[in-house]
């Protein structure tokens, strides 16, 4: 739990809303007088007396998860007014897809060198190489485990659980998570 206020400081809820400080506030607790943004954010997204009547409704031991839940939410909110904690999300998926690609890629070089070091029980005729190269019969069950059936997938390694939807903003190429706020999604 963050530091109360003191005596002679209104926590930054107090100090903001311009009223006394009592010493049972309800805000003082979360929201201390050195960090008067975090409250100015969630009161601009929620209001005072909406988070005022959720921390009373929640229990004692609740209540600080809930104010950096808020806070967090509200941040994002007023960095992205359209999509908020969304579109973190959706940066950091994308971001996750383009790293899992790179993995894939680097999956597939391991499994096709190792597969091309396999020594064969077959002597090779002469001026023929004994390497087979990866096709989609000879590959190991392990590498064609992917989410679509066609070649458009990705490799999904064992115990890893598919995106139940996408997002119809992940389609765009660029790498922020805005650009400009032109529309043209």
């Amino acid at each position: 739990m963050a530091s109360s206020s003191s005596y002679n400081s209104p926590c930054a809820a107090c100090k903001l809303l311009r009223r006394k400080c009592m010493p049972g506030c309800i805000f003082a607790p979360y929201f201390p007088p050195e960090e008067p943004q975090k409250f100015v954010n969630v009161h601009k997204i929620f209001g005072a007396s909406n988070v005022t009547k959720l921390l009373n409704e929640l229990l004692p031991h609740q209540r600080e998860d809930a104010v950096n839940s808020l806070a967090f939410e509200a941040e994002a909110r007023v960095r992205d007014p359209v999509y908020g904690c969304v579109g973190a999300i959706s940066f950091l998926q994308r971001q996750v897809q383009g790293l899992q690609k790179e993995l894939d890629a680097a999956n597939a070089d391991l499994i096709r060198y190792a597969c091309n070091e396999i020594p064969t029980g077959l002597p090779a005729a002469p001026g023929t190489s004994s390497v087979q190269p990866l096709t989609p019969r000879n590959r190991p069950a392990e590498f064609n485990r992917r989410i679509g059936n066609e070649g458009g997938g990705f490799y999904q390694p064992p115990g890893a659980f598919p995106l139940p939807y996408s997002f119809p903003w992940n389609d765009n190429s660029s790498g922020g998570m805005n650009d400009g706020g032109e529309g043209g999604m």
